[in-house]
C-alpha cells in the first residue's frame, strides 16, 4: 500500500476543475475554481493535494526525460532508430530549437503547478483552519521546486503574481507583468524565501502520520534550500542547510544501494522527498514513467527510451563501481533481482534500472515512486560546499560516507580542485538517472568538455534552454535567451 493514497483520490476531480488556457503564465484564466463548479466543497488540503498531482502527469514520464537525461552524457535516446520520440533525437544530438514539444511541455507543467500552488495558498489563507500553516508551507515548498526547475532551465523567468480570493475566485496581483522576465538572482531570492517560510512551519518527517507520509517536510525544505544555495555558490549556507538535515536524526543511508528503488524502501530512511505513486487507474502514479523506459522488443515491457550510454558505463568502470553500475543499468541478457530474464534480443543493450517496476512492468499505470531528494545527495552537497570553503577534512568525510556504502576506497590527500572533480564524478555515479546530470554539467561548467567526450557539440547558447516559441508568440515583448 502506497502512502498518500487517500489524498491522491481527489486528484482527478481537482484536475477536471482546472481548465487550461493557451497562455500558461495567465493563471487567472486557468485556475478559476469555485465550489459551484461541482456542487462540492473542496478544502484547502484538497487543493494542496492537487499541487502534488501535477508531478504525476505524462510530461514527467517523457518530456522530463528528454531535457534532464537524454540530453546529457548519461543517456542516449534509445528506442528504435526510426522512433524519434517526437524530439528526443534532437535533444540527444544537441540540435534542438525553441519549437520542440518537450520544452513547451515542461514550461507549461511548471507554470501550471505554480498556479495551483498559488491558488492553494489563497484557499488555505481564507479557510484559516487547523492545518493552515502546514498546508501553506507544503504549497510554498512545491512552488519552490517548480521555480527551481524554471530558473535552472531558462535563467531569468516570470514570477506569477500572488493570489487572493474574492467570492471564491482568484484575484491576481495587479502589479504582476506576465511578460517580464525577472533576473535569476531575484528568482533565487523568491525560492529561498518560500523555503525559509516552509522550514518554519513544516513538520519533521517523523511527525507525520503514516497516511500522510510523503508530504513535504521540514527536512525536504532544508535539503532543497541547501541545493539552491549550492547553485548560487553560497557555500557557507549550502553547508549549513545540509548540516541541518544531517543533524536532524531523521535520515540516513540505506545499507544497500540497490534497495533504494525497491517498493519496500519507498519513503524509507534515505527518502527526503519523492513523488508518490500507486497502481490503481484513478491516480496512475507518475503516468507511464516506468513504461517509457522499459526494455523494448517483442520480449520487452516498454518503449525503450532514455537508455544508459556507453559513456556512463565507462565512468562506472573507471571508478571500479560495480555495485552502482549494476543497480543503475539493466543489461540485455541479464536476470533481474526479481527473477525477470531480459531477453538478449531486446532492442537496446541497456535500460534504466532505477525506473524499473517489478509489479507493473509495461503497465501505463505506474506504481513506482520517483525519488527527487535523498540523503546521499545531501552528503554530496555538504562535501562540495565544504571543499569549496577549503574544509578538506569535512568534505572528504561526507564524500566517503557515500563511497563506503558501495565498497569504494576512501578519498584522502587530494588538493581542492582534484577533490571537487572527485565529488562531481561521485554525483554522476550516485545520482545517475535522477534528473540532475545536465544541470550539474551546466552549473559546474563541465558541459563543453563532457559533451565533446560523448561526441556532441556543446555551444555557448546551451547553457540555457530557449524560451518556448509558443510562449513568445503569446507574449511577443518577452525576450528570447541569447543565441536562440
Amino acid at each position: 500500500m502506497k502512502y498518500l493514497n487517500k489524498i491522491f483520490i481527489t486528484l482527478f476531480a481537482i484536475s477536471v476543475l482546472i481548465s487550461c488556457s493557451e497562455d500558461f503564465l495567465d493563471v487567472d484564466s486557468r485556475d478559476r475554481i469555485t465550489a459551484e463548479d461541482r456542487d462540492e466543497n473542496f478544502t484547502a488540503e484538497d487543493f494542496v493535494t492537487g499541487v502534488y498531482g501535477n508531478f504525476t502527469g505524462f510530461s514527467y514520464a517523457f518530456s522530463y526525460l528528454g531535457i534532464t537525461e537524454i540530453i546529457s552524457d548519461n543517456a542516449d535516446k534509445g528506442s528504435a532508430d526510426s522512433d524519434t520520440g517526437g524530439d528526443k533525437h534532437v535533444l540527444d544530438d544537441l540540435t534542438f530549437s525553441s519549437t520542440i514539444a518537450s520544452l513547451r511541455a515542461m514550461w507549461e507543467t511548471w507554470y501550471k503547478t505554480i498556479g495551483r500552488a498559488n491558488y492553494a495558498i489563497a484557499v488555505a489563507q481564507e479557510e484559516n483552519g487547523e492545518n493552515t500553516n502546514r498546508l501553506i508551507g507544503e504549497a510554498k515548498f512545491l512552488r519552490a521546486v517548480n521555480y527551481f526547475f524554471l530558473v535552472r532551465s531558462f535563467g531569468d523567468v516570470t514570477i506569477q503574481g500572488e493570489m487572493t480570493l474574492e467570492d471564491g475566485s482568484p484575484v491576481i496581483d495587479s502589479d504582476a507583468d506576465l511578460s517580464e522576465r525577472i533576473p535569476s538572482d531575484e528568482v533565487y531570492d523568491y525560492i529561498e524565501q518560500d523555503l525559509l517560510d516552509a522550514i518554519d512551519v513544516l513538520p519533521a518527517k517523523s511527525e507525520y502520520s503514516s497516511q500522510d507520509l510523503g508530504r513535504a517536510t521540514r527536512g525536504a525544505a532544508q535539503a532543497l534550500l541547501s541545493k539552491v544555495y549550492l547553485y548560487q555558490e553560497n557555500w557557507t549556507m549550502a553547508a549549513e542547510m545540509a548540516n541541518a538535515v544531517i543533524s536532524s536524526g531523521e535520515y540516513g543511508l540505506e545499507p544497500n544501494f540497490e534497495d533504494i528503488w525497491r517498493e519496500y524502501s519507498e519513503n524509507g530512511v534515505e527518502s527526503i522527498f519523492e513523488i508518490q505513486a500507486r497502481g490503481e487507474p484513478i491516480a496512475k502514479g507518475v503516468q507511464q514513467y516506468s513504461q517509457v523506459q522499459g526494455a523494448r522488443g517483442t520480449s520487452g515491457w516498454g518503449w525503450g527510451f532514455n537508455v544508459p550510454s556507453e559513456n556512463l558505463v565507462d565512468a562506472f568502470d573507471a571508478e571500479g563501481d560495480e555495485i552502482r553500475k549494476n543497480a543503475t543499468i539493466i543489461f540485455a541478457g541479464e536476470t533481474l533481482w526479481d527473477g525477470r530474464v531480459v531477453d538478449p534480443s531486446v532492442e537496446n543493450p541497456r535500460y534504466n534500472e532505477k525506473a524499473y517496476s517489478s509489479a507493473n512492468a509495461g503497465d501505463s499505470h505506474g506504481d513506482k515512486n520517483v525519488r527527487m531528494l535523498r540523503y546521499a545527495e545531501v552528503l554530496l552537497i555538504k562535501a562540495e560546499a565544504e571543499a569549496q570553503l577549503g574544509n578538506i577534512g569535512a568534505a572528504e568525510a561526507a564524500l566517503n560516507q557515500v563511497r563506503n556504502r558501495v565498497d569504494l576506497a576512501a578519498v584522502s590527500g587530494l588538493g581542492q580542485q582534484e577533490l571537487l572533480e572527485k565529488i562531481w564524478n561521485e554525483r554522476r555515479l550516485e545520482l545517475a538517472f535522477e534528473h540532475d546530470r545536465w544541470f550539474d554539467l551546466i552549473r559546474t561548467r563541465q558541459a563543453p568538455e563532457a559533451m565533446a567526450a560523448d561526441g556532441k557539440s556543446f555551444q555557448e547558447r546551451h547553457y540555457l534552454f530557449p524560451i518556448p516559441e509558443n510562449q513568445l508568440i503569446q507574449t511577443p515583448e518577452m525576450e528570447q535567451n541569447p543565441g536562440w
